[in-house]
Parts: C-alpha cells; structure tokens; sequence
C-alpha cells in the first residue's frame, strides 16, 4: 500500500504512476484589474481625478457645460484619428503618417479647381474628396508593408514626409479657404445642444467598437496582433488583410480632415502635424499594447479624453504648454511600465 501524497507534492513513490499538482487561482482583485474592464476602471478613476484636480484649481469656469463641451470638441479630431491608430497599433503595426495624411487631405479638398466643382455640385464632393485622399494614401502604406515586407515604422515614416512635401506643393505655402458657406454652417451647427464634430468622434467611435468586437474582421485584427504567424496558419490572408488596417487608419485621417476643415474653414499643408503622437499616446494610454495583439476602442476613448481635459486643466490655470509637455511624457511613461508589467504577469499566468 503507498503512502498518500500531500496536495501540491509531485510523488516519489515508484508505485505511483500519476503526478499530482495544484495550482492556486489568481485572487478575484488581480483577474479584475488584468482584464479590460478593470483597465478601463482605471482610466475612468485618472480621468475623475484629472477633472477633480481642474475642478478644484480653475473653479466653476471648468466645470461648466460649455468647457465641458470645450473638452470633447478639442478631443473630437484627435479621437477619431485614434480610432483608427488603435486597429493598426492592435495588429502590431503602427502608422506615424496620419498627421500629414490629414493635411494633405484638407489642402486636396480646398484646392481652387476642387472649390469650383463643388459650387457647381455639391460640399459632400469635398466630403468625399477628402476621405478618398485619406483611404488611398493608407492603402499605400498597407500595399508597400504587406507587399514590399517594409517595416511599418519606416514606410509611414516616408509616407509622412512625402504627404506633408506634396500638401505644400500643392497649396503653394499657401492657406486654402474653403468657399462653402452650407459646409461651414452644417460643420459648425449643434444637434441637440452638442457639436456637429462631437457627434462625428461618438459615431467613429461607435462603429471601430462594433467592427472591433463583433465582426470577424475585429477578431482577424487581433489574432494577427498576437501571433501573425499563427493566424497565417490558421487560415487569415494576413498581407490583405494588413491593408485594411492601414485604409481604415487613412480613413480616419480623411474624416479627421473634414472636421478640421469644418473647425477652421482652411486647408493647409500644416494641419495635422505632430497628430500622430498624440495619436499613439492616446491608444496606448487606453491600454493598447505596443507589441499589438491586445486593446480596445473604450479604452482608446478615455485615453483621449485624458488629454484632452489634462490639455484644458493646464489652459485653465494658465500655465505653459512645456509643462503640459512634461506632464503628457510621465503620463506615456507610467502608462508603458503598466502595460510592460501587466503583460510579463499574464505571461506567467
């Protein structure tokens, strides 16, 4: 007869052909805080504090209704080109041509021979214009990384160079007016006491969650951000489906230009610039792992808004744009050094 092993003790006894094991299940608090909720929790609690901290130092004149409104729209263009950043980033890439994309767009739409066509037809050719310039410059950035097999960082790198060279040959140097006043109306109109540009950031906002989390196409994105090998294998044309990812980043710079140009009613070779990095310092900020293969639209959202009302507590209390600087760079640390210590425990686990 052999003698019994203690729990959690690999047995000895030769009689024994069994190895008996115990694990100990993660505490329920440790699961909660690994999870996207719980991540989610505490961009929600960095968010209060910021408001609290804006709140406390500028008095009523932050916490009213109209500075409110302030902070979503000051967000809204930034956030939708976030939106689309978080598929790239998601999937393991990254995109730093989205800022120039974006001016390119706007110069594109408010050329002279575009403003003529459209008093002729219609501002949805703007519109239109616009987003094609976005879809087709993301387009070749996806052809030239899924195809060409260049680095991601390097081929939107020339592609933010090249976009932002031929916005400035384009206009000349030059601000280009946009000549619809229906456009400037409809861009700068209210829907329910909300800007026109705070609605188009929610309704992004809404369908990069829908395609994210109840499409194949979300589900593809994210198995390719985790193993791009293995979702080769499994069956996933991962090079077409890169250049997607890349048309739907370039998409969101189109609609991003749309809406700078409803803010500003101008195009010029300058819009957009340094976008991206706020771009990518708001998706990783929500929790979008860098590596790829893990992150979520939510998340993304409340990174922006972050920065966004961060932006506005500075505005506030008056104080100078390289201390905001300064603050948004520890923000990014931390937010790494999170991701990097959540990822090495699950990686245990």
């Amino acid at each position: 007869m052999s003698q019994q092993t203690p729990p959690g003790v690999e047995s000895t006894d030769p009689a024994t052909t069994t190895t008996v094991t115990t694990t100990e299940d993660p505490p329920i608090w440790r699961k909660v805080l690994g999870s996207s909720t719980g991540r989610n929790i505490g961009l929600i609690v960095a968010l209060a504090l910021i408001f609290v901290t804006g709140a406390i130092t500028a008095g009523d004149s932050f916490t009213s209704v109209n500075n409110i409104l302030v902070i979503l729209r000051q967000a809204s263009i930034i956030g939708v080109i976030s939106i689309g950043m978080t598929f790239v980033i998601i999937s393991g890439g990254i995109d730093l041509s989205v800022g120039s994309v974006m001016g390119l767009a706007s110069v594109v739409a408010t050329l002279d021979v575009m403003q003529h066509f459209v008093d002729q037809t219609h501002w949805i050719l703007m519109v239109v214009v616009a987003i094609a310039v976005g879809i087709v410059a993301g387009i070749i950035n996806g052809v030239v990384i899924a195809y060409g097999n260049v680095v991601a960082f390097m081929a939107t790198l020339a592609m933010l160079v090249a976009a932002r060279g031929l916005a400035e040959i384009l206009a000349e140097r030059r601000t280009l007016t946009v000549d619809s006043r229906d456009f400037i109306d409809f861009m700068n109109a209210d829907f329910l006491g909300v800007d026109i540009l705070i609605w188009m950031f929610a309704l992004v906002a809404l369908a990069g969650w829908l395609v994210l989390n109840r499409t194949t196409f979300g589900r593809r994105t994210v198995a390719i951000g985790g193993n791009r090998e293995a979702a080769r294998l499994a069956g996933i044309n991962v090079k077409r489906h890169t250049v997607w990812l890349y048309a739907i980043a370039g998409l969101s710079a189109g609609i991003a230009a749309v809406m700078i140009l409803g803010r500003t009613t101008a195009g010029t070779s300058t819009h957009g610039t340094l976008y991206e990095l706020d771009a990518i310092a708001a998706v990783v900020v929500g929790g979008t792992l860098l590596i790829g293969g893990r992150g979520t639209i939510v998340g993304t959202v409340f990174g922006v808004l972050i920065f966004a009302t961060l932006s506005n507590v500075f505005v506030q209390n008056n104080l100078s744009s390289s201390v905001q600087a300064v603050a948004k760079g520890i923000i990014i640390v931390v937010a790494v050094l999170l991701q990097q210590r959540f990822a090495a425990r699950g990686a245990r686990e």
